[in-house]
């Protein structure tokens, strides 16, 4: 299982994404991954899963294939995403 948001440092949004990211990390003991959606791994990566707003958060499974996509602002809950991080 595999938990990515995908958000640019250099946003509107960049602080409460900082804040939800330390939250849940605190909360849950798991680490979220961070893509920049201008490098060439977050190019690729929003290409492949139909990423065009930000933030988004994605659950994919072990076999890359997408569970659930959460996009924009406000950021959904941390339970909704932590469920993901047990299947």
């Amino acid at each position: 299982m595999r938990v990515v948001i995908v958000w640019r440092e250099e946003s509107d949004y960049a602080r409460e994404v900082r804040d939800w990211i330390r939250d849940f990390e605190n909360r849950t003991g798991v680490a979220i991954e961070s893509v920049n959606p201008d490098e060439p791994s977050g190019i690729s990566l929003c290409k492949a899963y139909d990423v065009v707003q930000y933030p988004t958060i994605l659950a994919l499974a072990n076999n890359g294939s997408m569970l659930q996509m959460w996009r924009g602002t406000p950021l959904t809950s941390i339970d909704s995403v932590a469920y993901y991080t047990t299947i």
